[in-house]
């Protein structure tokens, strides 16, 4: 199979995407009784904020979402679904996020997780974001980029 596509994300994707992320956040609805919504409002959000989409052919198997913010880029989300786990799709992405921050002149990117992922958190460590608080459930974290 080809490497997959990442693209910017239109409108005409919204639904797929929303089955994407819907499919990749399954796993924690029985763990994380207050998980909030995660795929409402995704029209907008291609509207207002930085979407991607990645394809495998013609199927959406994860996307990326982020926001900019006054001094830092915000990854609001990322999923892939999880029939496409394990093909380093979620490392791209977030590649591609630091790839963003970066050209948009950001020094640095935030996001924030659930302690109830703690798979997340330490995929996040690994490359490189470190944690700068937990509030709640919430678990925030950052990591510093090298802006020439």
């Amino acid at each position: 199979m080809c490497d997959p596509l990442i693209r910017r994300a239109n409108l005409s994707d919204a639904d797929d995407l929303a089955t994407c992320i819907e499919a990749a956040y399954a796993r924690y609805r029985e763990r994380i009784p207050d998980l909030p919504a995660v795929s409402e409002g995704i029209e907008a959000e291609i509207e207002r904020n930085q979407v991607w989409v990645v394809l495998e052919g013609i199927d959406i198997v994860g996307g990326l979402f982020l926001i900019a913010q006054p001094d830092h880029l915000k990854l609001a989300n990322l999923a892939v679904h999880p029939a496409h786990g394990g093909k380093g799709i979620g490392r791209q992405l977030i590649a591609l996020a630091e790839q963003e921050a970066s050209r948009q002149e950001y020094e640095e990117m935030r996001l924030v997780t659930h302690v109830l992922m703690p798979e997340n958190i330490a995929i996040y460590a690994h490359l490189g974001w470190g944690e700068t608080e937990r509030s709640g459930n919430s678990v925030l974290m950052r990591k510093r980029l090298g802006v020439a």
